[in-house]
């Protein structure tokens, strides 16, 4: 793949920078385990301390929306899912969201807490990222997102220590995020090597954040990253 600048890429009529794209295992939600086929645009305004796709920073080529929708078509794939990076970095990513629902199928966005979600199309499923202290980001979480959230929508939290734990347990009870959307959900970071970006994570223990939320009585979802379980953790298109 090469590598665009952003403002070459907005140049692009219809066009988005993607990093890649598969075909796989959900890994994450309340539909961890269904076939999915993923869209995975470049570009990402934070720089999150464990992120595990530090590749899509930069790296991607031009794409039309045509081009990725007749791709969703091809696959046969009725579940997609929108991913980065942030993909809502790139203007584009609006109409390729709505392209897909027009289409037809079930799309899933998997973006930040620091992007406007009231853009998108309602018939999307916005799984948004609510940034913990731990991701050294949580000064970019925007705020008025939560009142554009649904019962379709879910709202994750990604965990490196207690200190992230109860941060999320309150912003969880304090909004009553579990009456808005279908599901919150909490996972453990990986172990995640340093980059040239980030500064890498040691990961948190999934048993530890299992008791915890047992302990609370929490109305939250814990959940893996499947797709991490099945292959190699450092595996891309997968």
């Amino acid at each position: 793949m090469t590598s665009l600048p952003v403002s070459e890429l907005d140049s692009l009529d219809g066009s988005l920078r993607i990093n890649e794209t598969f075909f796989s295992i959900q890994g994450e939600g309340l539909r961890a385990g269904e076939p999915c086929f993923f869209i995975r645009l470049t570009g990402c305004p934070l720089r999150c301390h464990w992120c595990d796709t530090a590749y899509a920073f930069r790296e991607g080529s031009a794409r039309t929306i045509q081009s990725l929708v007749d791709e969703a078509h091809r696959i046969g794939c009725p579940l997609v899912q929108v991913t980065g990076g942030e993909p809502l970095a790139q203007k584009g990513c609006i109409g390729l969201v709505h392209a897909l629902c027009q289409a037809g199928h079930c799309v899933t966005i998997e973006t930040s807490g620091a992007m406007d979600i009231s853009v998108l199309d309602p018939r999307c499923i916005r799984i948004m990222d609510l940034k913990c202290p731990g991701s050294g980001e949580e000064r970019r979480n925007l705020w008025s997102n939560l009142d554009h959230l649904t019962r379709s929508d879910e709202v994750k939290f990604v965990l490196a220590d207690r200190n992230d734990y109860e941060w999320a347990r309150h912003q969880t009870l304090t909004h009553r995020l579990h009456e808005r959307v279908a599901a919150v959900l909490m996972s453990a970071v990986w172990a995640q090597p340093k980059s040239d970006e980030t500064t890498g994570s040691t990961g948190l223990e999934p048993k530890l954040l299992a008791q915890w939320i047992l302990a609370d009585r929490l109305p939250v979802r814990m959940q893996t990253q499947l797709h991490k379980i099945i292959w190699d953790p450092q595996t891309r298109g997968v």
